[in-house]
């Protein structure tokens, strides 16, 4: 993924762009920054909760200890700086990739593994004389 023209890398900030987060994280006014190398580790911290899908215990230390860095990712969604930080983020989107997935394109049922089902043909379809044949047999 790129921002700002750089390469994301797995679980760490670049330069770029933490200068650019921590800019705009000193300029909210719901935020504290503090000391920018904690606050910055903490960022790359949620990063990497979000990136690994694993549980907040799970987080390794070099991040800070899970249960203070959860308290601060929560009070920090509570005051909807997440939200904030990602629209100032897709403000400055480029574009260059595109995704599409199960919630934009259907697939026909058939594409799953559903087996084919025979119509049967409309009853205007038979001719009544075949009708009156089968019947009386």
């Amino acid at each position: 993924m790129l921002f700002h023209g750089v390469i994301l890398n797995r679980y760490y900030l670049t330069d770029d762009q933490w200068m650019f987060i921590h800019e705009f994280l000193q300029a909210h006014p719901n935020v504290y920054v503090g000391n920018a190398e904690s606050c910055r580790c903490f960022v790359n911290g949620v990063l990497w909760i979000l990136r690994s899908g694993s549980q907040w215990r799970s987080l390794p230390a070099e991040y800070g200890h899970w249960n203070s860095v959860f308290k601060r990712y929560d009070r920090w969604s509570s005051a909807g700086v997440w939200d904030a930080l990602f629209s100032a983020l897709s403000a400055d989107a480029d574009l260059q990739e595109g995704f599409i997935d199960s919630t934009i394109v259907r697939a026909h049922a058939c594409a799953a593994g559903a087996k084919k089902v025979m119509q049967r043909p409309k009853r205007s379809v038979v001719q009544k004389g075949d009708l009156a044949a089968k019947s009386m047999h």
